[in-house]
């Protein structure tokens, strides 16, 4: 190497120490680099004094070892870091120094430098050759007792004036408050504050990687915290803040550590279940409602109520976004049916009017319907939908006279078709409700019988939707064992038969047989 070029690097060293250092060990550079090599024995003495000093002051743990790897200098700040004093370290090699940073004997920065064990440098979380000095970062355990630290280090080779190696330096220093703050950094730029949960920045980003890897199927659970609005509004952003704080807790304690649970916005929460089928995200989320139930026993004065969607990709053919969009559409059906959403206003008050044109007891319906379709097993999903269905199916009625509807007698073949016209108003109520219209089709379909002679499409076998196959057999069901003005009711026996006698002509017979078989032992229960 040339003398010349080992000195500037020496000076660049130099350098980079703090101010209150850098003139003490540029002057020693110049009385050790001087012109003249002749020195009297008490000059070598002061250059020694000197070079100890300044060494020891350096605030970074600094050593030095020769071609050999033995120490020859090993500074106060050294002695600190790993408790070993000088005295019990210099002249010692086959890499004893090692020793108090990992636990073993094994090169380290300075010997790779020296061209000994290159293949330790994987175990360095950076390493970088500047020159001809050589840059690291890494973790050494059994530093400062045993505690462990995070560091950045640096090696230079050390050159006689004839350009000869005669070893090497390197510097130590701690960087583990610049580790922490970085991780908390690093973990607050994925985190929402108020909750701790992952941001919504981190789940799109888990939700892109996810697209891209092989982790189905994968299930997506979205739950928004009812009336949070109304809680900040009437009891303040503090009561708000602690049923947000409350729900966050409540959900991330129903899935796994490795499932992704994020705030997603300011009252809706997401989670993430990599390589979980629907029938698994279901269990899931009826997890979390009897969390939600279980919490609020502990606080009846401020209790959760949140809404519940899941969606499923099986594999890869759809995007996560999609499945996302579904999840969100089951948790506001989840929210209407349960009427827990302010918009759910419009459909109470069509179920007001209703309840004024209709004979159904809908409370009974929706139990009945509700075992049926767990019986057949309907999705989570598909519940809330048919529990919306059997509430506003016959919402057309509003557009028929009552003189039509409350009619003891037979009806004409006129009122006959105005009455059947009422599945397709309610379609286009429902439509135009914006609320109701994800039950609009099974509302048109609710009059459509098996055999293909319903109206008003026509629609046979399966054509016709299941939840509307479902919902012809319980009002039907109701209708026969209910008073009618033109008519006394069924007995529970009697309507069973007529049901049995209609299987494969109005009905789905398999859905009757299955209903059949539900019911027959709960005449007293309903």
């Amino acid at each position: 190497m040339n003398p010349g070029r080992g000195k500037d690097e020496l000076y660049r060293l130099v350098d980079a120490l703090p101010e209150v250092k850098a003139e003490a060990a540029k002057k020693f550079l110049k009385l050790l680099l001087g012109a003249s090599s002749k020195l009297l024995p008490e000059k070598l003495v002061e250059k020694l004094n000197l070079f100890e000093r300044i060494i020891d002051s350096l605030p970074d743990a600094t050593f030095v070892v020769d071609r050999e790897g033995r120490v020859l200098v090993w500074n106060r700040a050294m002695e600190e870091m790993t408790g070993v004093k000088k005295e019990e370290i210099l002249g010692r090699g086959e890499y004893a120094y090692a020793v108090p940073f990992y636990g073993e004997k094994r090169p380290i920065l300075v010997n790779i430098l020296l061209g000994n064990g290159t293949q330790w440098g994987q175990q360095y979380d950076k390493i970088e050759l500047k020159g001809h000095i050589l840059v690291g970062e890494g973790f050494a355990p059994f530093a400062r007792g045993g505690r462990g630290l995070h560091f950045w280090t640096l090696a230079a080779p050390v050159y006689d004036e004839r350009g000869n190696l005669l070893g090497a330096v390197q510097c130590i220093r701690d960087i583990s408050e610049r580790k922490k703050m970085e991780e908390e950094l690093r973990r607050w730029s994925t985190r929402d504050a108020l909750t701790e949960l992952y941001n919504r920045a981190f789940f799109e980003e888990e939700l892109r990687r996810l697209d891209r890897g092989r982790s189905f199927p994968v299930s997506l659970i979205l739950c928004d915290l009812d009336g949070l609005k109304v809680i900040n509004d009437m009891l303040g952003h503090e009561q708000g803040d602690e049923l947000l704080r409350r729900a966050a807790e409540v959900i991330a304690s129903c899935v796994r550590g490795s499932d992704v649970v994020a705030r997603v916005g300011g009252d809706e929460f997401a989670v993430i279940l990599p390589q979980t089928d629907r029938k698994t995200a279901e269990e899931v989320a009826r997890r979390i409602n009897e969390a939600v139930e279980k919490d609020n026993m502990q606080h009846p004065d401020l209790p959760l109520s949140i809404s519940v969607g899941v969606a499923t990709a099986k594999d890869a053919s759809r995007r996560l976004w999609e499945v996302y969009k579904e999840a969100d559409d089951a948790m506001y059906m989840n929210k209407l049916a349960g009427g827990k959403d302010p918009r759910a206003a419009v459909i109470r008050a069509l179920k007001a009017a209703l309840a004024e044109k209709d004979f159904h007891n809908t409370e009974r319906m929706k139990e009945i319907a509700c075992m049926l379709g767990e019986a057949v097993g309907l999705s989570r999903e598909e519940m809330d939908s048919l529990r919306l269905l059997v509430e506003m199916h016959d919402i057309g009625k509003l557009g028929v006279p009552d003189h039509i509807l409350f009619k003891p007698g037979l009806l004409t073949e006129e009122e006959r078709k105005e009455i059947q016209r009422h599945s397709e108003v309610g379609y286009r109520i429902a439509l135009s409700s914006g609320e109701l219209a994800p039950v609009a089709p099974y509302i048109l379909q609710h009059h459509e019988r098996w055999d293909g002679q319903g109206y008003p499409l026509g629609l046979k076998g399966e054509q016709i939707h299941l939840l509307s196959r479902i919902l012809a057999i319980v009002d039907a069901y109701d209708a026969m064992t209910s008073d009618r003005p033109y008519r006394g009711a069924m007995s529970h026996e009697e309507a069973l038969e007529e049901l049995k006698k209609c299987a494969g002509s109005q009905f789905d017979p398999q859905l009757v047989k299955v209903f059949v078989r539900l019911l027959a032992g709960e005449k007293g229960k309903l």
